[in-house]
């Protein structure tokens, strides 16, 4: 089942306005979805409807990305963590559980380290313990002129063997979000994320974390999976095998299963309340 992509919109106190999803019963526990870097909310399209209705679940289109606003300037990582915060701010939400996919994750740390209060779990989906440094792409990026070209985007998409069917309409459309990125948030955002110190080494996070790891991710190696949980005192390292970077695109149903899992196992380590 595809899930509808067309969401609404609220205006956050760090200006901007972005596109989301509100799905579930609205009085269950939360969870806020953070996609990767030249995506989307779109990018949870197929893990969205696996999830129990029980479960509120929130996807929001980052800055400069899918149908939010796309700013001139304002792409580091403290933007995008604030921009966080503001959304639970805008949607009433005192504390979360914040999911990220690839470089959501390393802003759901960031958020985890500056607002540790507004955060009741983390799921690191293929995120990094650090993005510090020039990525082997970056010229290509840094070459970009808008209009976006579309075989641009078809190919960097090599960039991240996959080792699972994924369905062609699901690739068409993360293309889509790649043509739709201006040639100038690619770039900003890239060096914001890049330039960025890593969150755990700018504080210790103490939140109750999973973390998701595809065995043959040729992005991130095993010892930076290793380093990240390492990083992150009592969080849970699980491997999916056979799988490349992109575990959200290769195994929906599995982070699901295990996402599921994990916030039942939040609610049931939470004191209870007087």
């Amino acid at each position: 089942m595809r899930v509808s992509r067309s969401g609404q919109a609220i205006h956050l106190s760090t200006g901007v306005t972005v596109r989301y999803v509100d799905m579930g019963d609205s009085a269950g526990v939360s969870v806020v979805l953070l996609h990767a870097w030249g995506e989307s909310l779109g990018c949870f399209d197929r893990l969205l409807p696996l999830m129990p209705t029980t479960i509120r679940v929130l996807a929001m289109d980052q800055r400069g990305h899918g149908g939010s606003d796309k700013p001139a300037d304002a792409y580091s990582l403290s933007d995008f963590a604030g921009d966080v915060t503001a959304f639970l701010d805008a949607m009433g939400l005192a504390a979360t559980v914040l999911v990220g996919s690839s470089s959501g994750g390393y802003v759901a740390q960031q958020v985890a380290i500056t607002s540790p209060e507004r955060v009741r779990g983390l799921v690191l989906v293929g995120a990094p313990r650090s993005l510090h440094g020039r990525p082997p792409f970056a010229d290509e990026v840094d070459q970009l002129t808008d209009p976006i070209d579309r075989t641009w985007v078809e190919d960097s998409l090599t960039w991240f063997p996959r080792l699972h069917d994924v369905p062609e309409w699901y690739i068409a459309a993360r293309v889509d979000d790649g043509v739709t990125t201006p040639a100038r948030v690619w770039r900003q955002a890239l060096t914001g994320l890049t330039e960025a110190t890593p969150p755990t080494e700018t504080g210790t996070i103490r939140t109750p974390t999973l973390i998701i790891w595809g065995e043959r991710d040729e992005l991130l190696p095993r010892s930076d999976a290793g380093a990240l949980a390492a990083a992150i005192p009592g969080s849970r390292l699980v491997v999916y095998p056979d799988t490349g970077h992109l575990v959200l695109w290769e195994q929906p149903a599995r982070v699901a299963s295990d996402l599921t899992a994990f916030v039942a196992a939040c609610l049931e380590s939470e004191p209870p309340t007087t």
